[in-house]
């Protein structure tokens, strides 16, 4: 399943090598969401692998940007114990266009902003 995220761009870690044959890059988006008149922040981190570890490299820190990702899991077991892990797997970055609220500033539309009725106001329609 793929998921997009819009937010800005607050930090960008360096590409860490994990082993000889997996690295990996993180980096984190702030996400601002107004809900009942509350204002909510999330700080969202992302995991870039391998070759899409330079995906960042064109983008600057307080950047409005878009995030194309999946989401990832893992279990990992060690003297006993289980640990289960969560990924978001970003593949995709790309420059936002627009204020991440600027949907929300459209009004509603109202009873008088309704398009005109067509035809004849006496026809009775079975629907």
């Amino acid at each position: 399943m793929v998921f997009e995220l819009s937010g800005k761009l607050i930090e960008i870690f360096d590409t860490v090598q994990v082993s000889d044959s997996f690295r990996k890059r993180e980096f984190v988006i702030e996400k601002t969401e107004t809900t009942g008149g509350s204002e909510f922040t999330d700080c969202i981190k992302f995991q870039l692998t391998q070759d899409r570890c330079n995906l960042i490299d064109s983008f600057k820190l307080n950047e409005l940007v878009k995030i194309t990702f999946n989401i990832r899991g893992n279990r990992w077991e060690r003297d006993g114990r289980v640990n289960y892990f969560t990924n978001l797997a970003a593949w995709r970055i790309e420059k936002e266009s627009f204020q991440e609220d600027s949907e929300m500033d459209v009004p509603f539309p109202g009873e008088t902003d309704a398009p005109p009725s067509v035809g004849d106001e006496d026809n009775d329609l079975p629907f």
